[in-house]
């Protein structure tokens, strides 16, 4: 259904649920920290110390699929 609504791009592989998501103090997400981890990328994951909620990028890391 998400194909048919957004396009071919769109296609999802797998889907996580997560308690938070890694937002900069200004409140945006940081996308590539995200992408870092779904491409299991974690060892160079960059400065992560200018996050407002830090702890649940590591929550996202041990619950990732």
């Amino acid at each position: 259904q998400i194909t048919e609504q957004i396009g071919p791009i769109a296609k999802l592989d797998k889907i996580q649920f997560v308690p938070g998501l890694p937002k900069t103090r200004s409140g945006k997400i940081m996308r590539r920290i995200l992408r870092k981890i779904g491409a299991k990328d974690t060892d160079n994951l960059g400065d992560i110390s200018t996050l407002l909620n830090p702890e649940v990028v590591q929550e996202i890391m041990d619950n990732a699929l």
